[in-house]
This record gives C-alpha cells, structure tokens and sequence, in this order.
C-alpha cells in the first residue's frame, strides 16, 4: 500500500486496525501527513476487506467458536428490550463475515457497531456506539444500561469511559484475577453457562434500587 517493504510489524494482540495500520507507518518509516494517511488507511481498509474475502472459506473451515459463544449470544438476543451490537477491533466488513461465518449475524444490529476502522479509542468508541443506539431505538442514553463482554484489561478499561458495567472472560491473555483486579463487575472463565450469563446480564442493567435483597 506505501511502496515500501514491511520490515517491522508492530504489536498485534488487543490492536485494532486501526492502530496495526498507524504504528506500521510509524515504524517502518512512512511520511507521515493527515491527508496521505487518510487515503492509505481507506486504500488498506478496502485490500484488507478484499484479502480477508478471498479466504472467508479458510474461516469456516478453521475457525471455531469459544465454549459457549454462540448459545450466549442467541439467548440474550432473545431477551426483552435487550439490542446486542459488537465493538472490536476488526473493521466492519470483516467483522460482519467472521459472524455470518458461524450464522450470529443475524443476532446482532451491526449497523450501530463499533468497529476497527474507526480511528477512536475504544472508549470513545463505545460512548459514540451508544449514542447510535440511543438515536436509532429513541432511548436516551441515560435509560438504557449497557454491558460490555470483553477479555482485556483495556477492554474494561474503555467500558469505564464509556459509561458501562463489564462482565470479562478469561478466555485471552489475561487470567481471572487480573480481570477482576482491573475493575471488571463479573469475571467469568468461560461462556459455556448461558444461565450464568443471563444472570450476569440482568443484574448489571438492572437499576441500581432494584439490586435491593438479591
């Protein structure tokens, strides 16, 4: 995409696109300049959407689902008042077949996600995701408590700044105790118990008064 040889990568685990794309310039050298930048990134964007279509079959043939995954997101979809969404570091269309891969697109409004072509913190990323869905389901922000399903530290992190509760899986890098240590409200080692995570989630969206002998 530069002309120039990729000769230092940068730090992939909990990076998205975004940042992989910015500090690979800054690393290997490329001239940096607002107006370049932003072509480069729309021209990576674009191959990076082709080259990961080209291997989609690559996904549902290697690919596999954590314990748990794809019964937690069909049954909390089925919950009253509830709308599931994705925030990740992946850019959008990319993220859109990773789920068509294994049939939870249809379990998840994608339009008001948040996503890694989106050069935002994730915290931020998550306040401007929530304004979306305020805006589209006409519930202020305010009235309606979300929960973010993260695996890292950063991920509990931004669900501080974005104004969240957080229930972690230890499924990634990070063990339990770290999780919980980073301020996460319900640390999980898995998502194989639907029910415990139908419990987590009801209780963190529920108002605070409400709590009250439970």
């Amino acid at each position: 995409m530069t002309g120039r040889p990729l000769t230092a990568l940068p730090q992939l685990a909990g990076r998205s696109d975004t940042e992989i794309f910015f500090e690979s310039l800054y690393l290997n050298d490329v001239p940096a300049g607002a107006a370049e930048d932003a072509e480069l990134l729309g021209r990576y964007c674009d191959a990076l959407a082709a080259a990961f279509a080209r291997r989609q079959d690559d996904l549902v043939r290697q690919g596999r689902l954590l314990p748990g995954a794809r019964d937690a997101v069909l049954t909390v979809a089925e919950l009253p008042g509830v709308v599931q969404t994705v925030l990740t570091g992946t850019i959008k269309p990319n993220a859109a077949r990773k789920l068509a891969a294994f049939d939870l697109d249809h379990a998840l409004d994608l339009e008001i996600g948040g996503y890694g072509s989106d050069a935002y913190p994730r915290g931020s990323l998550l306040l401007e995701v929530r304004r979306q869905a305020s805006e589209k389901y006409g519930t202020p922000v305010e009235q309606a408590p979300a929960v973010y399903v993260a695996d890292t530290t950063r991920d509990i992190e931004a669900a501080a700044i974005g104004g969240v509760r957080c229930i972690a899986v230890a499924s990634g890098r990070e063990t339990a105790a770290e999780l919980h240590d980073a301020g996460a409200d319900v640390v999980v080692t898995d998502l194989s118990d639907t029910g415990q995570v139908l419990a987590a989630v009801d209780r963190l969206t529920r108002p605070m008064g409400a709590h009250a002998g439970r």
